[in-house]
Formats: C-alpha cells, structure tokens, sequence
C-alpha cells in the first residue's frame, strides 16, 4: 500500500500530454514581448532577461518529463504522434526552441545559435512530416483546428531569428512556406468552423493561434527587408482584424473550464504585442503605441490567470488525466 500513491504519480506520465509544450511557446512570447519592450518603450530590461531564465527552466523541465515518458510509456508517445489531431503540437517542441533561440541571442550567441540550428532542422522534418501524414491518412474536417499552423505555418517563425545564420534565400525559403499555407489551412479552418460543427470547448482557446501567423509574418517581413511596404501594412492589418474579432468573441471564452489549451491564448496575444511596438517603432504613432501597452498588459494579466489556473488544477489533480 505504501507504494501505491507513487504508482498512480509514475502512471500520470502515460497522459502527460505533448500540449505541455505550448506553455513554453507561451512564457517564451511572453519574455520576447518584454525584451522588445525595454527596446522601445523603455520599460526595465531586468523583467525580460529574468523572464529568459524561466523560459529556459521550463522547457528542460517539460523536455525532462516528456523524455521519461517516452522511455517509460513508448507507446503512449507512439499514440499521440499518430493521433490526427495532437501530431500537431509536436511542433510546439521546435516553435518552442526556435523562440528560445530569440530570446538567447543577445545574451547568449552561441547558445542562440544551437537552439535555432537544432529548431530548424526539427521544424523542417515536422512541416515534411505532417504533411505527408495528412496526405497518407484521410483526415475528417473535424480534425480541422487552428492547431494546424503550428506545424505548418510555423515556418515564418525561423527567419524571425534566423538573420545572421543563415542566407536570406534560406530565410525565404521558410517565410514563403509558412505564408503560401496560412493562406490555404486559414480557408479550410473557416470553412470547418463556419459550415460544419463547433470546435470542441477545450480547443476554443485555440482560435487565438489564428492571430499568430499573420503577426508572426509581420515581424518576420520586416526583419527580412526592413520595410513598412504595402505588404507589411497588409499583414499588420490583418492581424489587427483577428484582434478584433477575438476581443468582440470575448463571450465565447468567459466560462470555459481549464484544460492545458488555455496556454494557446498567451504567444499570439504576446506576437501582436511585439508587431504593434515594431510598428510603433518606425511610425511613432499614437494607435500603434496605444496597441503596444495594451496587447502587452492583456498578454501580461492573461499569463497570470493561466499560471494560477494551472497550479490550482496541478495541486486538484486534474492535469495528466486519461480523457
């Protein structure tokens, strides 16, 4: 008997869920959002380079996890890399690196430098991978969720941090991916959402990934020609419009109950924050400073509650869960 709790511990492993790893995506767009707001709005630069070390901490920490699971449970890991729907926050883990990579680089070159080589190459297989997945197995338009462009539209995140390590053709290369299919999976999400059946409650917090690409394609763009063209208007702009939206749905998230998806809400809020301070950075006026402060406390308030729900479900046993 006296084994037993630590049994039923070791056995939470068998459904401790890859999802984890939007957590780190989270604290990561998070911590960037902080460092550019010492870069252009002056805010203390302690809260961002403090921020880094948690986003470090927390992805060998839920890497840790994730490797004894595998180890002990092989065929629970097998299970959710087959699985239609969580095969796609597999590439949670290389978003995850590739952002830590940005956040590392000042302080860190070389360290910067390992985590986008490494994230690259893993987010490539991921994009290759997936897709072929999707092509060798029907997929329901069920299985349809904004989760869909982490391991696809992804992409436009490598030349994010990938400016001095790579060629700008190479950079292109992963932009022009990443854009080519927000467009096409932006069409398909639409069309599943609108004609077909409700997304389930625990990914309705994942509506907020469709803010990312376009916000994510905006910095990208602007780091890749350091222009405020048309195009970049454009996806500013469209970024916007998501913003939008979602604050006007703010109806259809009050009451949901906690699942670990909720971290979907942070790195989108988080992206939108750092294209408004870019904006702001080369306009100097006063709607994009305005969206910089508020993207950035929404972002900040938003992380907070996430945090104490997650801690408060840890502590009620309700994480790790069969489903």
């Amino acid at each position: 008997m006296d084994g037993q709790p630590e049994s039923i511990e070791l056995n939470r492993l068998k459904f401790y869920p890859v999802m984890m790893f939007a957590i780190v995506m989270g604290i990561s767009g998070l911590t960037i959002a902080l460092q550019k707001s010492a870069e252009f709005l002056g805010f203390p630069a302690i809260v961002g380079q403090t921020m880094m070390y948690v986003a470090l901490g927390l992805f060998a920490l839920i890497s840790l996890i994730y490797l004894i699971k595998l180890l002990r449970y092989p065929k629970a890991v097998l299970a959710e890399w087959k699985h239609p729907v969580r095969i796609n926050f597999f590439s949670a883990i290389s978003i995850s690196m590739l952002m830590l990579a940005i956040i590392t680089r000042h302080d860190f070159h070389t360290m910067g430098a390992w985590f986008w080589y490494a994230g690259t190459a893993m987010h490539t297989y991921m994009t290759l991978y997936t897709i072929t997945f999707w092509i060798n197995h029907n997929q329901e338009i069920s299985h349809s969720n904004p989760a869909w462009f982490i391991p696809i539209v992804g992409n436009v995140l490598v030349p994010v941090g990938g400016i001095g390590l790579a060629s700008q053709m190479v950079l292109m290369y992963y932009f022009s991916i990443g854009l080519f299919f927000w467009i096409i999976f932006l069409a398909v999400i639409m069309n599943r959402i609108i004609f077909h059946h409700q997304l389930a409650q625990k990914f309705l917090p994942t509506l907020f990934i469709m803010l990312a690409p376009p916000a994510v394609a905006f910095i990208a763009y602007f780091k890749l020609f350091h222009s405020l063209d048309m195009f970049a208007h454009f996806l500013y702009s469209i970024a916007l419009f998501f913003t939008f939206m979602l604050a006007f749905m703010f109806r259809s998230f009050l009451g949901l109950k906690y699942f670990i998806s909720w971290w979907a809400f942070i790195f989108p809020l988080a992206a939108m924050a750092i294209a408004s301070m870019v904006m702001y950075h080369k306009m100097h006026d006063s709607f994009s400073l305005a969206m910089s402060y508020i993207m950035l406390g929404v972002a900040v308030l938003m992380t907070l509650l996430v945090l104490y729900q997650t801690i408060k479900h840890m502590f009620m046993h309700e994480i790790c869960i069969q489903e």
